[in-house]
């Protein structure tokens, strides 16, 4: 029986999304929720499972093109336990699929299972590297749970000569297509690469929080050795007991939360000629990934735990990494904060998040001189920067909620007491 395979229903806030790869041709054995494509859309990446395992027997829609919820992307014959012969496979433009379809379903033998590391199985960060590479991923040794291959994989792989050689002179992606420079040295080029929708979203919003909101930062430095201390104190106590890092990112985000207690405008939000005064604490937390920054959110984090916050931003950064993450999941947030210090910056202004009116911002921990009573020590110091909409959030107040997160971080203890 013949199966349509169509773009499952888009959130109300997606309006379309991009067929960007295929991962089956026609002719070829599909199993049961196996992933026969990835749709991305501004906000995420979503996989198209299949319903039944069976033969693609025909595809409707080309890479590259944009797509709506219920759209018909494929047929699939279902129980059909065939695979395309090696002529039948070869890539076809999507007009002569269907006529390739039932020749292989007649004629070829039946697949045999796909390997643990199979580039139906890989994660759609992973498959991006493979594809852009231009890799064989049965070649690749796979570390990742299960036998799958990691991010860390491809990258150990292309360390060694023999890929290196492999992967010279190929476009690292099917839509970059390098063009000669006009002038210059010889063998000079340049390379023409559209963006990402997440990407581009990205920079319209980002070009919209610049010409609406009136940003302003401000700035202090955080004295963290008292945070270094807890954390060498109970690191080992606290990863046996709860299963995960003890890291300074909860430190941050308890602080965060307790300063949006004392001055609530910082989590408030511009509607109109309205202020919106949140009275719950979702709290963003800025995830660096290969499609670009996502900001996942914590939701009512004043009630969760250290260990709760530590074990929801790793799992939120592992899914955002795998292209896991869901819409519903960088959905809403009324404070975000980002670290620039993972990747060594020392300071910044970061952007504020629309509709949000504020963001903390956090740097690289670095030892240095400072007076400490009468005394120079060196101290690991942290620069934090707090960029906010001037329009509803006064200098006094920005000040005194840095002031507060520097307080509550240099003498731990406060955010047990909420002093």
């Amino acid at each position: 029986m013949a199966i349509e395979i169509k773009v499952p229903q888009l959130p109300e806030s997606v309006a379309d999304a991009t067929l960007v790869t295929w991962h089956k041709k026609v002719g070829q054995a599909v199993s049961r929720d196996e992933n026969l494509a990835d749709l991305e859309t501004d906000k995420v990446v979503l996989e198209v499972p299949a319903p039944v395992s069976g033969v693609l027997k025909e595809l409707r829609i080309a890479a590259g093109t944009s797509v709506t919820s219920g759209q018909v992307l494929a047929v699939l014959e279902e129980g059909a336990a065939a695979t395309a012969s090696p002529a039948a496979a070869a890539p076809a433009s999507v007009a002569a699929a269907p006529a390739a379809a039932p020749a292989a379903a007649k004629t070829a033998p039946v697949a045999p299972p796909a390997a643990a590391n199979d580039s139906g199985k890989l994660a759609p960060s992973v498959r991006r590297m493979v594809e852009e590479k231009q890799l064989d991923p049965s070649k690749i040794p796979a570390t990742g749970r299960d036998g799958r291959i990691t991010k860390g994989d491809v990258v150990d792989y292309l360390d060694k000569p023999a890929a290196k050689a492999a992967a010279v002179g190929k476009a690292s992606s099917p839509n970059q297509v390098p063009v000669p420079a006009t002038s210059g040295a010889a063998g000079r080029t340049e390379q023409r690469v559209p963006m990402t929708r997440l990407r581009q979203r990205v920079a319209q919003r980002l070009v919209e929080a610049q010409s609406t909101l009136a940003l302003l930062t401000t700035f202090n430095e955080i004295d963290l050795k008292a945070v270094m201390d807890v954390r060498a104190r109970y690191k080992e106590t606290f990863e046996k007991k709860h299963g995960v890092k003890l890291g300074f990112m909860s430190f941050f985000v308890k602080a965060a939360v307790e300063a949006l207690k004392r001055f609530p405008v910082v989590n408030a939000s511009v509607e109109g000629a309205d202020i919106v005064y949140h009275e719950y604490y979702d709290i963003g937390v800025a995830v660096s990934t290969d499609r670009g920054l996502m900001v996942p959110v914590l939701r009512d984090a004043d009630v969760q735990s250290y260990s709760d916050i530590e074990k929801n931003i790793g799992a939120f950064a592992t899914r955002a990494r795998d292209g896991k993450i869901t819409i519903e999941e960088l959905t809403g947030g009324t404070f975000s904060i980002t670290n620039g210090g993972t990747f060594g910056s020392l300071l910044s202004t970061p952007i504020v998040n629309m509709p949000q009116s504020a963001i903390l911002g956090m740097h690289k921990t670095q030892d240095r001189p400072v007076v400490v009573n009468g005394e120079i020590v060196v101290r690991p110091m942290m620069y934090v920067a707090l960029s906010y909409d001037h329009r509803i959030i006064d200098g006094r107040e920005a000040v005194q909620f840095l002031v507060t997160i520097k307080d509550c971080l240099e003498d731990p203890a406060r955010l047990l007491l909420s002093v």
